[in-house]
Formats: C-alpha cells, structure tokens, sequence
C-alpha cells in the first residue's frame, strides 16, 4: 500500500515538473508575440483568465530575479527589448514597402 502511494507522489512530482515547463514556454511564447492568450485559450480548453495569471506569476518572478540580480537580468531584459525592436523596425519597413507597391501597382492600373 505503502509503495504505491509512493509511486502516485512521484507520478504527481513528474507532472508539475513538466506542468511548470510547459507554463514556462507558453507564457515565453505569448511575451514574445507567438501566440495569443485567446490563441493559447482555445487551443488548449483554458479560460483566458487563467492562462493571465500564469504571465502575471512570471512578471513577478522577472521582478524578483531583477532585484535578486539586477545586472545579468538587466543585461538579459535589454537584449530582448533589443531584438523586440528590431522585430518591430523590421515590421515596419515590410509595411511602408508593401503599401509603397501598392500605391505603385494603384497608379499603373489608372
């Protein structure tokens, strides 16, 4: 009896371990654009609210992490605003091209 009750304990230690992994790389892909909460929410039966609380306990450990060491955070937390922005830059300049092209493609029609 022993045994197996010891067997479920470890059973349910493996599935937080990996219910903690995923959470991890789900909110990882919604902060970096990814997906969506209401994408993550429909692809996974989850109410959105949910899911919120899960990016919320993250920011909080992003705080905790930048007050516990804030110069390998820092450093961590300005490369990826750094690569958001070039992301965002390079966003931008497909949009001005494609509207560019299309305003070239309106006036060869006329």
């Amino acid at each position: 009896m022993r045994k197996g009750n010891h067997m479920s304990m470890v059973m349910e230690e493996e599935v937080k371990r990996w219910t903690a992994k995923r959470k991890a790389a789900l909110v990882t892909e919604i902060i970096q654009g990814k997906t969506t909460v209401a994408e993550a929410s429909r692809a996974f039966d989850m109410p959105p609210s949910e899911i919120e609380e899960w990016i919320d306990e993250a920011k909080r450990g992003m705080e905790n992490a930048l007050r516990a060491k804030p110069l390998d955070v820092r450093e961590q937390y300005g490369r990826q605003i750094k690569e958001l922005q070039e992301a965002y830059g390079e966003a931008m300049l497909e949009l001005r091209a494609r509207k560019k092209l299309a305003s070239l493609l309106g006036e060869e029609e006329k």
